[in-house]
Parts: C-alpha cells; structure tokens; sequence
C-alpha cells in the first residue's frame, strides 16, 4: 500500500468516524427532528456516487471510506423517515386526545 493510499485511508477513517456520534445519538434519543431530510437524502446520494466512482477507478481508500459512510449516513436517513413518522403519529393522537378532553369538558359545564 502507498502513502497515498494510508493518506486516503486516513482521511477516510477520520470523516467516517465523523457520523458515529450522531448514529448513536439518534438512535439512543428515538428523534431526528433536528436533522434535514434533504441534506441527509442528497448527502446519501453522493456518498453512494463516491462508492461507485470508487470501484470503477480501483480505488480501495475510496471504496471503503464511502462504503461505510454510505451505511452509518443511511441509517441516520432510515431512522430520520421512521422517527419523524412516529412522531407524528404521536401527535396526531395527542391532539384527538386533547379534543376528546375538552368535549367533555364542554359537555360537563352544559346546564
């Protein structure tokens, strides 16, 4: 393996290692409702651009680097779509909840 290749590896283990707060982070809070659905979408799309020019141009630092990257980056984007839905399930249900409340409410206080 070159310098270049460690360099590339290097840079790649350092950038990738980046997103492993924010994996733990989202899954252990059950929320990404801080994190953008378009940035997450397009960077996902780019990550997987880069795995792909990668194995077309041989290059190893490259293909594992956005690999694993395009895995850690996907999983914050899956759990982003499926907490979001939750959440707003959630709320929807409080909200049914809350009107139900106050009808009876409103029905108690009628003479």
């Amino acid at each position: 393996m070159t310098l270049i290749d460690l360099l590339g590896l290097a840079a790649g283990v350092c950038t990738t290692a980046a997103f492993v707060p924010q994996v733990l982070m989202v899954w252990r809070t059950r929320s990404a409702r801080d994190i953008s659905l378009g940035m997450y979408g397009l960077f996902v799309t780019g990550v997987a651009l880069w795995l792909v020019y990668g194995v077309l141009a041989g290059a190893m630092p490259v293909m594992v680097a956005n690999g694993v990257t395009l895995l850690l980056a996907s999983a914050v984007l899956l759990m982003k779509l499926r907490f979001d839905r939750a959440a707003r399930l959630l709320e929807a249900e409080m909200q049914q909840l809350t009107a139900r409340v106050a009808d009876t409410f409103e029905t108690d206080r009628a003479p």
